[in-house]
C-alpha cells in the first residue's frame, strides 16, 4: 500500500467513488441503461474493494441528471462538439463539472487532479492535458472567487 492510501484513507475511498462513478457514466452514456440499475449493480458487487459508497452515488445519479446542463457549461471551453467527445473524456469531464458545481468542500485544485487521474487511468494518451484544460476553465467560470484566492 502506498504512503498516501495510509495516511489519507478518506482519499483514496473518495478516489475510488470516483473511479467508479466514471465507469457508471461511461455506461450510461454507451448504452443509455437507468443509472439506478448501474448503481444498484455496482453496490451489489462484492469484488470493487473499498470506497466512499454515499459520494459514489451522489456522482453518478448527480451527474446523469443534469448531464444537459453540465455539457452546456462545458461546450464553451471545448474545441469540438460535446457530442465529438470520446466516452471516457466526456465522463470525466462530467463527474468534474457535477463536482465542481455541487461539492464546494472539495477544493477546486482536487477536483481537477482528480479528474485528470481518471482520464490517465482510463483515457487516450494525451486526454488528461484537454480534461486539464477544459475544467481549469470551467472552474474560474464557476468558482471564480475561489479561483482568485489562489
Amino acid at each position: 500500500m502506498s504512503d498516501a492510501k495510509q495516511h489519507n484513507p478518506a482519499k483514496s475511498l473518495r478516489h475510488r467513488a470516483r473511479e467508479l462513478a466514471m465507469q457508471g457514466v461511461y455506461e450510461w452514456r454507451l448504452s443509455g441503461k437507468n443509472p439506478a440499475l448501474i448503481e444498484k449493480g455496482t453496490l451489489a458487487e462484492k469484488s470493487l474493494g473499498r470506497y466512499d459508497m454515499e459520494f459514489f452515488g451522489q456522482l453518478l445519479k448527480g451527474a446523469v441528471a443534469e448531464s444537459e446542463a453540465l455539457s452546456a457549461q462545458i461546450a464553451p471551453h471545448l474545441d469540438r462538439a460535446v457530442n465529438e467527445l470520446s466516452p471516457v473524456e466526456f465522463s470525466v469531464l462530467l463527474l468534474g463539472a457535477y463536482e465542481l458545481t455541487h461539492h464546494p468542500e472539495v477544493p477546486y485544485r482536487v477536483v481537477i487532479n482528480e479528474a485528470v487521474e481518471l482520464a490517465k487511468t482510463f483515457g487516450g494518451s494525451d486526454g488528461h492535458k484537454f480534461v486539464n484544460g477544459v475544467l481549469d476553465k470551467l472552474a474560474a467560470q464557476v468558482r471564480a472567487t475561489e479561483v482568485a484566492a489562489k
